[in-house]
């Protein structure tokens, strides 16, 4: 099922006309092996998404995870131990200008950033200056979650 884009993911370097009538969009930003990036709309109808969103992961913790889980059992965190294993969490990315937050599908083999959502303006200067306004990927901060969780409400 393919869905529209946000126009902020479409830009002229997006598209590539194949032929008379077939346009091949590649959307090198917004696609994840062939899924459109999801709206808080979206987030918010998938109720089974939505009861799966790990709150407390961090970026951090999600390497610990998913990457180095061979040792997580000396450190009394839960073990992975397949593929089958999934986290979906958000983290805020301040690389891009302005900020955006991310959720992420995580498990051993990749992670797949499944939304990118604007941070609002009343968050974003907050957010930025609890960062000292350094370009990184981080976790939510509590006033952020709150304003997801009221947005991805029913």
């Amino acid at each position: 099922m393919l869905r529209l884009l946000p126009r902020a993911c479409i830009g002229e370097e997006d598209f590539e006309v194949v032929s008379p009538g077939r346009v091949f969009i590649f959307l090198t930003r917004c696609v994840t092996r062939g899924w459109l990036m999801m709206t808080l709309e979206d987030i918010r109808n998938d109720r089974a998404l939505v009861n799966s969103i790990d709150w407390s992961m961090t970026p951090e913790e999600a390497v610990t995870l998913y990457l180095e889980w061979g040792n997580n059992w000396t450190h009394g965190k839960k073990m992975v131990k397949s593929k089958k294993d999934v986290s979906y969490y958000f983290v805020v990315n301040t690389w891009d200008d302005p900020p955006k937050i991310y959720l992420v599908r995580r498990n051993s083999d990749e992670a797949v950033d499944l939304a990118a959502i604007e941070l609002p303006p009343h968050l974003r200067k907050r957010f930025l200056e609890t960062v000292a306004r350094r370009k990184s990927v981080y976790a939510i901060t509590p006033e952020v979650r709150e304003w997801l969780e009221k947005e991805t409400e029913h």
